[in-house]
């Protein structure tokens, strides 16, 4: 397995490569502080990186004995969930990588998806045995029964952010709610509209609401509370819906599919918001809003990832360009800085979002800027920021060029200003 870190408008490399999974990479997510990412691969381990230098924390994570297809952090960081095609659960310790509950058994075929409720006290799972369970964390023994009612392979599973409740998507089309509590039956009958399997859901901010996306070509949204559809279907995709992402507002909804194209809506008014994002060469398989909800992120089957304004779906720069395969997931850190995707080529790799960059005359320094403002320097060897961030402009910075001797740095701004910094000090001058 291969970590790189790439400029966001360029797709220069930045330090690196950093390997160690043998075989495809399943899934990644960011720890909730964004220090950390924790992959899952088809070689069986879960593996641990330090985000900011990209290194592997500590050992993989052995245990499983078959492809591990989901893996997630606690809400506090300190443990690991994983779900694997050897039907059970594993509980680590994500800063030691030892493993302290497990396995957890009960599912009949592969754990396809895991998620922590919000206070971190029980993991819930999803299953092609048809059933989702809720386990303790602490104890790793399952609560209550099995929940019952689909009618084929759950496809993904998550808690309302109040914890109240369970929502789960099948390949029977349907959505449902459960109630997390009790445990024992869902809230109400299950979400039904779709004509074909629900690939992804995503709630709302707020939790009142959940988007849903199909491979009937279609986004659904629906009201949690009643589990009624809210608004028109949403058509426009021209073929299956493969990821769905709320944005922070929770009016905007981005999706992906096989047509190539992302697309957002809004969901007050069940319209397409301006043209399709088009750009990607085969179909998207990932879609993520950045925390601001001014970037969205897309990865697709043609090895590349993605940037494009939310507010004016045009591309931000160039493709990131790196992946040898198709990128099955992508995901944006909890501060927006970065974006984490995961590949068929074996490999996690970072992207640092950056709107311009530069490289020194000799090739040892890059001076970068970005969205916050600020220019930094980096080491082109280690990948480190040389100093403090040179900070002055009042708005993103769009342009950097070192001066031929190296000495000085000259930023373009929207702020309406250049203005030139010493490179050694990073004093204006």
């Amino acid at each position: 397995m291969t970590i790189r870190m790439w400029d966001v408008s360029t797709g220069v490399q930045k330090g690196g490569p950093w390997q160690g999974h043998d075989h495809t990479i399943k899934s990644v997510t960011f720890s909730p502080d964004g220090t950390r990412i924790a992959s899952s691969s088809c070689d069986e381990t879960v593996r641990i990186w330090d985000v900011s230098t990209g290194a592997q924390v500590g050992d993989p994570l052995y245990g499983h004995n078959d492809d591990v297809a989901s893996v997630t952090f606690s809400p506090d960081g300190k443990k690991i969930a994983s779900g694997s095609w050897d039907k059970t659960l594993r509980i680590w310790d994500a800063g030691t990588g030892a493993q302290v509950r497990g396995p957890l058994e009960g599912h009949e075929d592969v754990v396809t998806s895991v998620a922590f409720s919000p206070d971190g006290s029980r993991i819930v799972s999803g299953s092609n045995d048809k059933t989702v369970r809720v386990w303790d964390a602490s104890t790793g023994v399952m609560v209550g029964d099995p929940l019952q009612g689909h009618d084929k392979s759950v496809t993904s599973v998550i808690f309302s952010p109040d914890g109240t409740s369970i929502f789960s998507s099948s390949d029977d089309r349907t959505v449902r709610i459960w109630d997390a509590s009790s445990t024992a039956s869902w809230v109400r009958d299950p979400l039904q509209g779709h004509d074909y399997s629900v690939t992804s859901v995503s709630f709302s901010l707020d939790g009142t609401r959940i988007a849903s996306g199909s491979w009937d070509k279609t986004v659904r949204i629906w009201d949690t509370s009643t589990g009624a559809q809210v608004g028109e279907t949403l058509y426009g995709h021209t073929d299956d819906v493969t990821s769905v992402a709320f944005a922070p507002d929770g009016i905007r909804i981005a999706s992906a599919s096989w047509d190539k194209t992302v697309r957002i809506w809004d969901s007050s008014t069940s319209a397409q918001v301006g043209d399709p994002l088009q750009g990607h060469d085969n179909g998207v398989s990932s879609v993520a809003f950045s925390p601001s909800g001014t970037k969205i992120t897309s990865g697709s089957f043609d090895s590349t990832i993605r940037i494009w304004g939310a507010s004016t779906g045009a591309q931000v720069g160039e493709p990131l360009q790196g992946h040898d395969r198709l990128v099955t997931s992508v995901a944006f850190s909890p501060d927006g800085t970065r974006i984490a995707s995961g590949s068929y080529d074996r490999t996690v790799r970072i992207w640092d979002d950056r709107t311009a960059i530069a490289l020194s005359f000799d090739g040892a320094r890059i001076a970068s800027g970005s969205y916050d403002r600020t220019v930094r320097i980096w080491d082109t060897s280690t990948g480190a920021q040389i100093g403090d961030p040179l900070e002055g402009h009042n708005d993103m910075v769009t342009s950097v060029a070192f001066s031929p001797d190296g000495s000085r740095i000259a930023s373009g701004s929207g702020d309406r200003t250049v203005r030139i910094w010493d490179s050694s000090t990073g004093a204006q001058i």
